[in-house]
């Protein structure tokens, strides 16, 4: 048993005294422990240390264990993902803590008594998550290191299990040396040189190793490659809105490929203004580079554009996967690109996309942030956070070079390679220099993380290729269908005024509910905010506890014309408090039909249109639409009795007519269509008490997890399962066929026989 490992510090996580559960013993630290003889200072966790993430917090928790000698797992949280505030506080345990239970097997007999490490074991690292400077961080606020068991020594603890990690440079590593035919000794004496560590002293074993390459060789990519293609060409061939792009290398092997759907294009023509191209993500199997084409809806919606699967990471690759994205829109670049910090990107967006403003996500320069600069920084590391913050929220360009100047001489950062390197590309990621572009929102951290948790929805390490297409095609289809199910809910509410003022009023007859609930923002705060007329048409807005600054308002009332110097609107597309507040004392009551745009209103995507030029749309969206109208038609029938009389008889002309279409024939195991919706939806009606309510008719059976669907549905509602048909010789592996007379082969000038190892 560890003798003396005692220390135990609790913080509550909202200032407020803990719970008894929660409340360890504090004891006093022996002077002779294992800390002071193995740790670094640098690495023992302390009340208040600050992480971007959990997966930042799990590292440095994981680097100290390993120092003590014993290794940890995740254990309990607080809250859910995607589920509210989501995750917000979660608890690392020692790898012996708690006690093995036994299971109950399928049969219902108990499951032999295995033997198990765990011994109850106390040691923990719990961190909560707060937001300071609208960033969310990580803190940690209770640290016990008792432990009831010994400790490993430095030349055992490497063997335990967590530890023997293969890093993704070393998976590269390994794959090369696989494929010059090395053995499995000689990949690790050649790496053990590299590095420049003792015989036996790597991270990982041979069993790892073989292990890995096991793994690379359970993935067939030769017939992966072909079904991925065959998959895609077969969803063109059943709608033939469906878009797909790939390339094949001088060797006949797969070397890019990029697909669209039809609703991901609709989606774009609306809402492609800004887009954010995440790169930021591998397929470990095939090791190929994974790209994801995202914006917002007018609702604040993630939605899916398109995907790309690049083999190579420079600037050729990147090139390739922006002109097929352009290709699938019709040549329509967005106005914003947000993508994470990477030069060949960069370079590539400069050459293929040159009127579009690039921007990096400011989320990937902060996760940074705590191996670039907390140990150089030390103790002063929170306050030049807090001013970096300052800075990066300023609104004008000479206030931040000013301010930027003046921070590098307080902390001596004048050969600082990654202030040197911000410095230089501060126009991609400063907000002074953003302002005067429209991002939608996409740059504020909440949106980043939705993005994110779209994407991981779908994400799989060993996801076979085509199956990595139905994978997106389920979340695509789940959420338009949890989007139409928002809508809906959203359009039978009652909208709630903040303020009562004319202006509100007459948004919220036109834009969203979450363009609206923006606006509403502003609304409360312009109040709080003084104007002086200093020019003809130009007023001075500054906050009443302000004596001085300020941004300046232009408004020209006989050309319906008005902008303000902090640029919210050509940023964000919606009004500012200081253009409100002018508006507001000078009498005007409504908002000019220019200020209120399309992508943010209500009827933004057309949907009427795109369905009357379209003569073979997917059956699923089709009557996902309908569902729409159904529920619009709902919602404005209820105003007044002549409406809803009207209402009832059109639709009651309509349904005779339908009646008198013919019906199609009976046809044994057709599929059916499933209701996209997962519960009826009732308006809300007000009882005896004047209250409220919402009534929902749910399926008990349905479940709105985010997890994939029963069954793998294309965007058609066509089953997608596919079982591999086995095959010798010189044929596709798909269809059961000799190469030579396979379409697919043909079409693309691609033969099974040339299509070398990927």
């Amino acid at each position: 048993m560890s003798e003396g490992i005692s220390v135990v510090l609790e913080s509550s996580e909202n200032g407020t005294d803990l719970s008894q559960d929660d409340i360890g013993t504090i004891e006093e630290i022996p002077e002779e422990t294992i800390l002071s003889r193995q740790t670094s200072i640098n690495l023992v966790p302390f009340i208040g240390q600050r992480f971007v993430s959990q997966e930042a917090a799990y590292e440095f928790y994981c680097s100290f264990a390993k120092q003590c000698g014993f290794s940890i797992r995740r254990h309990r949280t607080r809250g859910k993902d995607g589920v509210g505030r989501g995750v917000t506080r979660r608890d690392f345990t020692c790898h012996r803590g708690g006690y093995p239970q036994n299971k109950p097997s399928d049969d219902g007999k108990m499951q032999r008594n295995r033997k198990s490490s765990r011994c109850g074991c106390q040691a923990y690292l719990r961190i909560v998550k707060r937001a300071d400077f609208d960033v969310p961080e990580w803190r940690v606020t209770g640290f016990s290191n008792i432990h009831n068991h010994e400790l490993l020594k430095a030349n055992e603890v490497r063997l335990l299990p967590a530890y023997c990690t293969i890093s993704p440079d070393d998976k590269s590593r390994i794959c090369m040396y696989a494929k010059a035919g090395m053995s499995v000794r000689q990949m690790l004496r050649l790496m053990e040189l590299e590095k420049g560590i003792k015989l036996g002293c790597l991270p990982f074993t041979e069993i790892d190793v073989r292990n890995l390459l096991q793994s690379f060789r359970n993935v067939d990519r030769d017939i992966d490659a072909i079904d991925l293609i065959a998959m895609c060409k077969r969803l063109k061939d059943e709608n033939h809105n469906f878009k797909y792009e790939f390339k094949i290398d001088s060797n006949n092997r797969l070397e890019h490929i990029a697909w669209s759907y039809s609703s991901s294009i609709q989606s774009y023509e609306a809402f492609g203004d800004a887009v954010v191209f995440d790169t930021t993500h591998r397929i470990d199997a095939y090791d190929m580079l994974l790209g994801i084409w995202l914006g917002v809806d007018n609702n604040g919606m993630a939605c899916f554009f398109s995907c790309t699967l690049l083999r190579d990471e420079n600037m050729h690759s990147f090139s390739w996967a922006l002109r097929a994205f352009l290709g699938f829109m019709k040549g329509k670049a967005p106005q914003t690109l947000l993508t994470d910090h990477n030069m060949w990107l960069k370079e590539a967006i400069a050459v293929e996309m040159p009127e579009t403003k690039h921007a990096f996500c400011i989320w990937h320069i902060l996760s940074k942030f705590s191996d670039w600069f907390s140990i150089l920084l030390g103790s002063q590391y929170d306050e030049w956070k807090a001013e970096f913050h300052r800075l990066y929220n300023l609104e004008l360009v000479e206030e931040f070079e000013e301010g930027w100047r003046q921070m590098v001489d307080k902390y001596g950062l004048h050969v600082n390679k990654h202030i040197i390197s911000l410095y230089s590309l501060r126009t991609f990621w400063a907000l002074p220099f953003l302002r005067r572009y429209f991002f939608a929102g996409l740059t504020s951290t909440c949106q980043s993380e939705s993005i994110n948790a779209f994407i991981q929805r779908f994400l799989s390490a060993q996801s076979q290729l085509d199956c990595l297409v139905e994978q997106v095609a389920d979340v695509v289809d789940f959420n338009d269908r949890a989007g139409a199910k928002q809508k809906m809910q959203r359009k039978l509410q009652k909208m709630s005024l903040k303020t009562g003022s004319p202006i509100e009023s007459h948004a919220a007859t036109i834009l969203t509910p979450y363009a609206l609930s923006k606006l509403q923002d502003e609304l409360v705060l312009a109040p709080q905010y003084a104007s002086f007329l200093v020019d003809e048409g130009c007023f001075q807005v500054r906050h009443h506890t302000q004596t001085d600054g300020g941004c300046k308002v232009l408004w020209v009332p006989c050309q319906e014309h008005i902008s303000c110097s902090c640029h919210l609107f050509e940023f964000s597309g919606i009004l500012c408090r200081h253009v409100l507040r002018v508006m507001s004392i000078n009498n005007c009551f409504h908002i000019p039909d220019q200020y209120l745009p399309a992508r943010w209103r209500g009827n933004s995507l057309s949907s009427v249109n795109h369905f009357r030029g379209t003569t073979n749309r997917d059956q699923s969206e089709r009557i996902q639409y309908l569902e729409s109208m159904v529920s619009t038609l709902i919602m404005e029938s209820i105003e007044t009795d002549e409406r809803l009389d009207a209402a009832c008889e059109q639709v009651s002309m309509a349904l005779s007519r339908i009646k008198t279409l013919p019906r199609p024939a009976p046809v044994v195991n057709d599929m059916a269509y499933t209701y996209p919706s997962d519960s009826l939806i009732l308006p809300e009606v007000e009882d005896t008490d004047g209250i409220i309510h919402g009534y929902t008719i749910a399926n008990p059976h349905d479940s709105m997890a985010f997890g994939k669907p029963k069954e793998r549905m294309a965007r058609d509602g066509t089953d997608l399962s596919r079982k591999r048909r086995q095959f010798s010789g010189p044929l596709c592996g798909q269809y059961g066929h000799d190469g030579s007379d396979c379409s697919l082969m043909a079409g693309d000038n691609l033969s099974a026989d040339a299509l070398g190892y990927l």
